[in-house]
């Protein structure tokens, strides 16, 4: 990079911070749930709104039909000869608001606290998409590579069929490397990139003793209760310590940061006096070993329940598994562990779920670490590097569509976002140190 371009960016950025606020208070104000039920016209504003920022920034823009789905958002600034390609992504759709009650601001209304911005969507992911457009703009005439932008809107509800598109549409995403700005710092103005991403799966099971309830005064000691038969399965798939019990699954060591014990209970909400389950170092825990919940379950409500042998019951369980495991034989392990769990020669029905596979990134490139460089220079400290206990299949799908791109994973969120919860926010300052680490990474790419 030119002498005194590092300083020139950062100006640029602190400059076009204001429009930033602006674009993300256009956005926020769209309520762009794409859930079922939910109306679709915000969700079409929301991406007209979007495409209108990445216009600005210097995109040519064109709307991408995902087959049963809202539109994604395509921007396009062709690359220089013999420059490389970057494909940013986010997404504009967002979670409901949940209780409107417990929002302490409208959640469709971009609000100011102590230099937090509040609202749903704030932090995840429109911030996203305005990190990327204002580091666009923040290069507007001296941009060295070229920009391939993918903006989805229906990344919330979990049934996107952008990870078909993508993989069926490779040259249209071909990039050299692909930035994800849909995470964040592991703390303010801690520097994060996150390099794994376990990979998930679900099942519901049905257990069935009787033909209908009956009383359990006549027939409770040796008739089974269907709920105590699912009860006994689901308390099997742990051990005593809390690690995963289900055969064939195992965790890997984890070599990032490990993460402090006593702010995570504190940002999980651990009520006082309860233990954290398993064994290994917490990093393992969150990010490299196996976990399973329980998510749903059916059964009698406590109000109302009546003195009878529940015939019937059933649960949803969850299965996060690391990187290095295949999502649809780690939901085989998980169903066969279920069958054999179930006590009394019950019926028995396993429903397979989605499965979603997990990512984990080669640092070694000379992109990673450019990516290391431009956040030291943002921040002014050493990044980390940072699992995910979450999983974002899409990021799998651009793995394999694009094998040889290198895939960069950080945003302006951090870990009092309260993204999917009430207060949803983004801070202020953290979104121009996370655009500003973006133009500079842009900035060197383009150095050859």
């Amino acid at each position: 990079m030119p002498e005194g371009a590092a300083d020139r960016i950062r100006d640029r950025v602190g400059a076009l911070m204001p429009r930033a606020w602006q674009d993300l208070r256009t956005l926020v104000g769209i309520p762009s749930i794409a859930f079922p039920g939910y109306d679709r016209g915000p969700v079409l504003e929301a991406a007209e709104a979007t495409a209108a920022i990445l216009a600005r920034a210097g995109c040519s823009v064109r709307f991408l039909e995902i087959p049963d789905a809202p539109p994604a958002v395509y921007g396009e600034i062709p690359a220089p000869e013999g420059a490389p390609t970057v494909l940013l992504y986010a997404h504009y759709d967002v979670q409901p608001e949940g209780d409107v009650a417990e929002w302490l601001s409208p959640p469709f209304e971009l609000t100011e606290r102590d230099g937090r911005l509040y609202g749903r969507g704030a932090a995840d992911n429109k911030a996203g998409i305005v990190m990327h457009a204002t580091a666009l703009a923040a290069l507007a005439g001296e941009l060295g590579v070229g920009i391939k932008v993918l903006v989805e809107g229906e990344e919330e509800t979990g049934r996107s069929g952008l990870e078909e598109h993508v993989l069926g549409a490779a040259d249209l995403y071909a990039a050299d490397v692909v930035i994800v700005g849909d995470m964040g710092n592991w703390r303010v103005g801690e520097p994060t990139l996150t390099t794994s991403l376990r990979g998930i799966t679900d099942c519901v099971i049905e257990v069935r003793t009787l033909a209908g309830p009956v009383h359990s005064g006549a027939y409770g000691g040796p008739f089974p209760d269907a709920l105590m038969a699912l009860i006994r399965a689901l308390d099997s798939l742990l051990d005593d310590a809390g690690d995963v019990a289900i055969a064939g699954l195992d965790g890997t060591a984890w070599g990032g940061l490990e993460p402090d014990v006593d702010g995570m209970r504190s940002e999980a909400g651990v009520l006082e006096g309860v233990s954290l389950i398993g064994t290994g170092t917490l990093g393992e825990r969150l990010w490299a070993k196996p976990s399973v919940n329980v998510i749903g379950i059916d059964a009698p409500a406590v109000a109302g329940s009546r003195n009878a042998l529940v015939h019937e019951a059933r649960a949803r369980v969850s299965l996060r598994v690391p990187p290095h495991v295949d999502p649809g034989e780690a939901q085989q392990l998980l169903m066969a562990h279920l069958k054999r769990a179930v006590p009394w020669n019950a019926q028995v029905r396993v429903v397979p779920g989605a499965t979603g596979t997990g990512f984990a990134a080669d640092e070694s490139g000379p992109a990673y670490a450019k990516a290391r460089a431009a956040l030291r220079a943002a921040y002014g400290r050493e990044p980390v590097a940072l699992g995910s206990g979450g999983s974002i299949p899409l990021v799998a799908a651009f793995a394999r569509a694009l094998p040889g791109a290198e895939i960069v994973l950080w945003g302006p969120e951090d870990g009092s976002c309260a993204i999917h919860a009430p207060n949803e926010s983004v801070d202020a300052a953290e979104l121009e140190r996370a655009t500003l680490a973006e133009a500079l990474f842009l900035a060197t790419l383009a150095d050859r």
